[in-house]
This record gives C-alpha cells, sequence and structure tokens, in this order.
C-alpha cells in the first residue's frame, strides 16, 4: 500500500481526494494548514504564506499509477506550480474493524525513486516560524505549519520524552534528500529546542515527487 499526500491551497482538498476516489482509492483525508515559503526556487515545496489543504489517500499499488494521472489531469489547468504530490512507502497497515488482518510490505516492493525527505517537527505553539527560518537559512525552501494540541495536561505526561501541552505546532519540510542533515543540524540547535521535552523532530522518505498546475512551456 501506497500512501499518496499532496500539499495544494485551502478548498482544493475535496478535488484531490475525489480524483484519487475515481480511479478506485478508497476515500482520503484532508487537513489544513498553512505555507511558509520565500520568495525561491525551491518555494514550490511550500507553496507559499497561505491556507493549504493537506490530503491524505491511500492506495493500492496496482492503481497507484492511474490515481497520480488523475490527479496530475485534474490540476493541469490550475496555476503553476499549483501545488504538490508525492508518495510515502506504508510498511504496515491496520483496518479498523479488522483488528486480525495486517498488511506489511514486503521488501523489494514498490521501489520508487527517492530524492526528498520530509522533516517533521513538533514543537510548542509559536515556534514553528523558528524553526523554518531556521531551515530556510540552511537551504529549505519552504514548509507547511498544521495547528495540533496535546492530549494531555503540561506535565500530565511525555511522549518521546517531550512534554504534551495542549497546543502544538506541526510543520512538514519536504527537501532535496541532500540537503538533510544540514537543515536537520540547524533546526536541533535552536535555542527554543535546547530545553529537554520542547520539541521533537523526525524524518520519513518522499518519494515519487510530482508537481502539480500548468507545466513550463
Amino acid at each position: 500500500m501506497i500512501l499518496v499526500m499532496t500539499i495544494v491551497p485551502h478548498s482544493f482538498g475535496e478535488m484531490i481526494t475525489s480524483a484519487a476516489i475515481e480511479k478506485g482509492a478508497s476515500g482520503g483525508t484532508i487537513l489544513t494548514g498553512r505555507g511558509t515559503a520565500a520568495n525561491s526556487f525551491i518555494q514550490m515545496l511550500g507553496l507559499g504564506d497561505s491556507s493549504k489543504d493537506i490530503t491524505y489517500s491511500i492506495v493500492e499499488e496496482k492503481i497507484l499509477k492511474d490515481v497520480k494521472q488523475n490527479i496530475i489531469k485534474t490540476c493541469e489547468n490550475k496555476k503553476a506550480h499549483f501545488g504538490v504530490m508525492f508518495c510515502i512507502k506504508m510498511e504496515t497497515l491496520i483496518k479498523s474493524g479488522n483488528p486480525g488482518e495486517e498488511l506489511k510490505q514486503k521488501d523489494g516492493d514498490n521501489k520508487m525513486e527517492n530524492l526528498y525527505q520530509i522533516i517533521n517537527v513538533i514543537v510548542n505553539k509559536g515556534y514553528a516560524d523558528d524553526a523554518m527560518a531556521a531551515a530556510r537559512k540552511a537551504g529549505a525552501g519552504g514548509g507547511t505549519i498544521i495547528q495540533a494540541h496535546g492530549t494531555a495536561k503540561e506535565g500530565d505526561a511525555k511522549f518521546f520524552g517531550t512534554e504534551i501541552v495542549p497546543e502544538k505546532d506541526y510543520l512538514m519540510i519536504l527537501i532535496p534528500s541532500e540537503k538533510k542533515n544540514q537543515i536537520l543540524d540547524a533546526i536541533k540547535n535552536l535555542e527554543c529546542l535546547k530545553k529537554a521535552g520542547s520539541g521533537i523532530i523526525f524524518c520519513n522518505e518522499a518519494q515519487d515527487f510530482t508537481l502539480l498546475g500548468k507545466q513550463s512551456e
């Protein structure tokens, strides 16, 4: 199974998930976030300082090509750099209502070109812009911030050593793989992350990256 993700302007998430469902996806999930891109060539990875829809669709390998092509076709008359699409290989999938059914990815399946990484930063509310500024100085073009919240009062519980406080910022930065280490170093050395429990950072591969919208002539 493959997770197909897109980042597009707010209110267009339904259009993307509908295109995926048309070609066999069982459904989709839409989150709302805020883009943080600067004016640079790689701003397409953050898509500007405006509201964004982040879509998630889980698809089977046999329909992946058709789903991707239909999403691209749906966006082809939109402006250039309208959005981005990328895929994440799912190692394990457990479906609700079927606790005995666990689908695991076989080694060697779904080999896709891996040129991008997603850096995920979860920090206390108000610090995502600091993390993004540090990442941009280190070579990132932009990211997307999603408002989130913890599930306990401050000091009640910890997640990987991070205090769970009510308000969080979740920053996703899509970058070329070769820039991963320098950007991670820039973020983790921020003053706001020096206190134990003030945030976590993790990374995952973003495969099969595609620009959505009108293509350059």
